[in-house]
């Protein structure tokens, strides 16, 4: 496999720091609100990833924090007059509601930001042992970046405007801010009760420490993939590096991946565009978790990914067409089990260049042509009826191996129709029973207007979408 690395800007091959296991950490939300379609494009990304590894025989141990307190949180949980966790939990309920609706895998730690101060007050007081850190006149404490020589590897900065002693609190800020920033921020009337003690005075971690302290505790100081957005490299990638590299002395991170901007409609996503979407904002339109999850995925990770809603036209469309290839299979394939000597040779040159795009940086447009020059051929081969039952069925088990890293193919369409829909198949298939072609005939009807077909099958009703 090779992917690009942020760090060397050159697509490398990956190595494990262990044989067969990857540690993988994947920076996650800050539950202030729900997650937007530009958050779900990063963590797309990352799911992808996660499975191209888990296909080429790796064990995956994933990290994906949860932010439950910083600038934000505290503001919001002020504003609602509501304690913090009171104010976070429901936006980490939804966060996982969301994560299934597009068929995200997930991760094995969810580490929570206010569950682990003790690890960040333990690794803020090396730094400061260290000589590192030091606390300010008003009891914050700072990452001297002045006395860390390798401050900016990351993301290359220029380092010669660099003010000496200058400080930033924020948590998040522009490159043009180039200065120490807070690893432990003192307490201020703003924060309202989110306190902690330490041995410096009551406060609260600055951001960028939490994700230090929680990727070293669940994959030690050297694991091997740090992921998120374009925007997370500066600060938040560059201040953990820094920190953890000179808390530990070793390299904190092997590789560093990052996916690009998602736009809507070619302009940057704003509320005040009106272009600001949710992924319930979608669903409450009427889109799948299976049609979003396409469009998310359908570009290069490190592209700009141009998102409107005549993507999700479209990627509706190419899902009905998948879905009919697969039934057309599905029925030819009828009644013959297929073997792994049953595998004809040329289907694999479509396996291989389906998952060979994928090892090669996460090559998704290759991917995703392979699939559709497959599916072209196979549609010409079954109208010409060259293909034989264990030939179908071979292509199927291959469809099933593509979609461990797609996650689109296999939901049936059934799975997507909302619950009156699936009523209405049930109160057909009753009249069927009965013999009431009339009824089935009108429920049939009412069915096509909210935008569904039905398929009587040996195997039962199935539904796909109308385009």
């Amino acid at each position: 496999m090779r992917f690009y690395n942020t760090l060397t800007r050159s697509v490398v091959p990956f190595e494990p720091l262990s044989p067969g296991r990857v540690g993988l950490y994947t920076c996650g939300p800050t539950v202030y609100n729900y997650a937007h379609i530009g958050n779900f494009r990063a963590y797309l990304f990352e799911d992808i990833l996660r499975r191209v590894l888990k296909h080429g025989g790796y064990a995956v141990t994933q990290v994906m924090n949860l932010t439950d307190v910083d600038d934000k949180t505290i503001r919001g949980a002020r504003a609602a007059g509501v304690p913090l966790d009171a104010f976070t939990r429901p936006f980490k309920e939804a966060f996982f509601e969301d994560l299934k609706t597009l068929s995200i895998e997930p991760a094995e730690h969810y580490p929570e930001a206010t569950a682990h101060i003790p690890d960040m007050i333990g690794l803020i007081q090396i730094l400061m042992d260290k000589g590192y850190a030091y606390q300010s006149d008003d009891g914050s404490v700072y990452f001297s970046i002045a006395r860390f020589p390798a401050y900016g590897r990351l993301v290359r900065l220029d380092k010669t405007a660099l003010r000496p002693g200058a400080r930033v609190s924020h948590d998040e800020y522009e490159k043009e801010n180039l200065a120490d920033f807070a690893l432990w921020k003192a307490w201020d009337p703003d924060d309202g009760d989110v306190a902690w003690d330490s041995p410096w005075g009551r406060g609260r971690p600055g951001w960028h420490i939490e994700c230090s302290a929680m990727s070293m505790k669940y994959l030690g100081p050297t694991f091997d993939i740090h992921t998120g957005g374009i925007d997370n490299a500066f600060p938040h990638h560059e201040d953990e590096m820094a920190q953890s590299e000179a808390a530990t002395g070793k390299p904190f991170a092997r590789y560093w991946l990052h996916c690009a901007h998602l736009i809507v409609d070619g302009r940057k996503m704003s509320k005040s565009l009106g272009n600001f979407y949710t992924l319930r904002d979608l669903t409450a339109r009427g889109y799948s978790g299976r049609e979003i999850r396409y469009v998310l995925l359908s570009a290069h990770y490190r592209q700009p990914l141009n998102f409107t809603f005549e993507a999700l036209q479209s990627a509706r469309s190419t899902l009905v067409r998948l879905d009919e290839f697969r039934l057309r299979l599905t029925r030819h394939a009828e009644g013959r089990a297929g073997a792994a000597s049953d595998r004809p040779a040329w289907l694999e040159s479509y396996r291989s260049r389906f998952f060979g795009s994928l090892e090669d940086d996460l090559g998704m447009p290759e991917a995703l042509a392979a699939l559709f020059q497959l599916v072209a051929t196979g549609n010409r081969a079954l109208d010409s009826g060259e293909w034989t039952p264990a030939e179908a069925h071979a292509v199927l088990d291959l469809l099933a191996e593509m979609d461990t890293v797609l996650a689109v193919l296999a939901p049936s369409a059934a799975a997507e129709a909302d619950a009156d829909v699936q009523a209405l198949v049930a109160q057909r298939e009753e009249a069927r029973r009965r013999k009431d072609w009339a009824e089935a005939d009108r429920i049939r009807s009412l069915l096509a207007e909210k935008g569904w077909a039905v398929q009587d099958t040996p195997q039962g009703p199935q539904l796909r979408r109308l385009i």
